[in-house]
């Protein structure tokens, strides 16, 4: 199995999760965080003053996926997220050792795939 964790532009957001829902990735997590990449912020004007914004606000999407999933999700992402300008976000994919779903205790990869909730 597969972590994909994803920092993207907070209005991307929407796009992403209909698009990964839409490919039948419904359980993820969504965080809304702060942090700049090379670009180390943006320079801004209010009232005839600059001012440097360090940390943007952006949306962080973590989803795990079966290993035969991960570049269709991975694909969705960038195809969904991209804008083409600087500060479109990043992808980290890392292996899973395991997955434990909390009601059930079901193991690998039955933990990760949808179920019902009357279950």
């Amino acid at each position: 199995m597969k972590r994909i964790e994803a920092i993207i532009r907070p209005e991307r957001l929407t796009a992403v999760k209909a698009v990964l829902e839409e490919l039948g990735y419904h359980g993820m997590t969504v965080a809304e965080v702060k942090g700049h990449g090379v670009q180390k912020g943006i320079v801004e004007q209010w009232r005839g003053r600059q001012y440097r914004v360090e940390f943007l606000p952006k949306v962080w999407l973590l989803i795990v996926v079966n290993d035969d999933q991960a570049e269709k999700a991975i694909d969705a992402i960038c195809d969904t997220a991209a804008t083409g300008e600087v500060g479109d976000g990043k992808i980290f994919v890392s292996a899973v050792e395991d997955v434990i779903r909390v009601r059930t205790k079901e193991r690998g990869e039955t933990a990760v795939m949808d179920t019902s909730a009357a279950k």
